[in-house]
C-alpha cells in the first residue's frame, strides 16, 4: 500500500529561527513521518500582523497516517519547541508553526482541519517553497497549478532564499549501494520494508511474485507430495523475475531494492525435499546461481517464531494459516546457516521482534540507520 504524500510548511520568527527549523525537520522524521524533501528556507516578512520576519518553508512528508492523527502528532512537535497555541484570534510571533498544507489530492473539511490549507493561495511564503518541490502540483479545488498560482497570487511579499538543507532521507547517502536485497522469514515484513524504504528513496522495487504460484496452497495441504514441483517452480520464477526486472536497471548507476535474493530458493528447498530431490534441485540451482548479481547489502530481518505467527494470522492468507512454528525455526535456522557460509555477501541481520517499523516512526528511523551504518562501514 502507497504511503501518502503529503506537503506540510515550517515558520519561525521567534529565537535562532534556523535551529528552530532544523529542530522541526529532525522531531517530524524521527516521531511522526519520512521528510522525504525539504524546500529552500526563506526569510519572509510577517504575514497579517507587524513583527519580525519569519524563515519559512515546506516539507515533503511520506505517512500511513490519516490527516487527523497527523494534526495530532504535528501539535505535539510544536509544543515541545515551544509553540503555545492558545484562543486569541489575531496573528503572534512564534518559536514554529507547523500547518498542514496538503494531503494527497485529498479535501478534508472538519471543525480543526481544512485541506488543502484554505489560506495557502494568498501567501507567497507558501507558495514560493511549495513550487520549490512540486512543479506539476495541483489544486484539488481551485483546479489550478501551483504555477499559476504564484502568477495570479496578490501577496507582493519580497521573500529571500537565505539556506538551503537536505532532508533527513537525502542525508542517508545509501550509495555506494545500488541494489539492496531485504529477506526474511514468513511474515517477517520485508515486502513492506523493501516498498517502503524504495518509495522514500525513490528507488526502483523488485517484489516476488509469491500469490502467482498455483502449487503454494496445495503444498500447505499436502508438504511431501507437493514440495519439489513447489520449490522447481519458485526457482525457475524468482530466476525469471530477477533476471527481467535487474536486467531493466544498470546495477552502477540506479538504486534498486527487492524483498528477496535468490538464495532463499536454496534454503526452503533444503527444508522442504527430501535428500534425493534435494540433490537433483541444488544440480540446477548452481547453474542458476552463479549468473544472478549479488546485492551490495543482504539485509535479514529476524523475528522470533512467536511473532511469525502473529503476523501471519493477521495478513490473513488462507493457506497460510496452518503454518507450524517448526516449520518456520527450521526457515530461521536455514537462513542462518546460509548467513554464516556466505564470507564474501555483505550481510546485514536485525532484529525486529520488538520492532513496529509500520506504525511507529522511531522504529523506522532506527531500522533507516542500521542501514547506514552498514554503507558506512562498507
Amino acid at each position: 500500500m502507497k504511503q501518502h504524500q503529503v506537503m506540510v510548511s515550517l515558520g519561525s520568527n521567534q529565537g535562532n529561527r534556523l535551529a528552530l527549523i532544523e529542530s522541526c525537520i529532525d522531531l517530524i522524521h524521527n516521531e511522526v513521518a519520512v521528510v522525504v524533501k525539504v524546500s529552500k528556507i526563506y526569510e519572509t516578512p510577517a504575514w497579517g500582523f507587524e513583527s519580525e520576519p519569519f524563515y519559512n518553508c515546506v516539507l515533503l512528508l511520506h505517512t500511513s497516517k490519516s490527516p487527523q492523527k497527523l494534526l495530532n502528532q504535528l501539535l505535539k512537535v510544536e509544543k515541545k519547541l515551544g509553540r503555545v497555541r492558545n484562543q486569541v484570534a489575531e496573528y503572534q510571533p512564534r518559536p514554529i508553526d507547523i500547518d498542514i498544507l496538503t494531503f494527497d489530492e485529498d479535501v478534508v473539511a472538519t471543525e480543526t482541519l481544512q485541506i488543502p490549507h484554505p489560506l495557502l493561495q494568498k501567501r507567497m511564503f507558501v507558495l514560493q517553497p511549495l513550487l520549490d518541490l512540486d512543479r506539476n502540483w495541483v489544486h484539488p479545488v481551485l483546479k489550478k497549478s501551483i504555477v499559476q498560482l504564484v502568477a495570479e497570487t496578490e501577496d507582493t511579499s519580497v521573500i529571500q532564499a537565505v539556506h538551503t538543507l537536505d532532508s533527513p532521507i537525502e542525508k542517508l547517502a545509501l550509495q555506494p549501494f545500488n541494489y539492496i536485497a531485504i529477506e526474511g522469514n514468513i511474515g517477517a515484513g520485508k515486502t513492506t520494508l523493501a516498498s517502503k524504504l524504495a518509495e522514500d528513496c525513490n528507488a526502483k522495487l523488485v517484489l516476488e511474485r509469491f500469490a502467482d504460484n498455483p502449487f503454494l496452497p496445495k503444498f500447505y495441504k499436502d508438504q511431501s507430495r507437493y514440495a519439489f514441483p513447489l520449490e522447481m517452480s519458485f526457482l525457475a520464477d524468482r530466476y525469471q523475475q530477477l533476471s527481467d526486472d535487474l536486467a531493466q536497471f544498470d546495477l552502477f548507476k540506479d538504486f534498486v531494492v527487492a524483498d528477496y535474493h535468490i538464495f532463499k530458493s536454496l534454503i526452503f528447498a533444503k527444508v522442504t525435499l527430501q535428500e534425493d530431490e534435494f540433490r537433483l534441485y541444488k544440480t540446477m540451482f548452481d547453474i542458476i546461481h552463479k549468473e544472478m548479481p549479488k546485492p551490495d547489502l543482504y539485509v535479514y530481518l529476524y523475528q522470533n517464531t512467536t511473532r511469525l505467527l502473529q503476523n501471519i494470522k493477521k495478513r490473513g492468507r488462507s493457506y497460510e494459516q496452518e503454518i507450524p512454528a517448526e516449520y518456520l525455526e527450521k526457515i530461521n535456522q536455514g537462513y542462518l546457516d546460509y548467513i554464516k557460509t556466505q564470507t564474501d555477501l555483505n550481510v546485514l541481520i536485525i532484529d525486529v521482534s520488538e520492532l513496529d517499523f509500520v506504525k511507529k516512526q522511531a522504529d523506522y528511523v532506527f531500522l533507516l540507520e542500521k542501514i547506514q551504518q552498514a554503507t558506512l562501514s562498507n
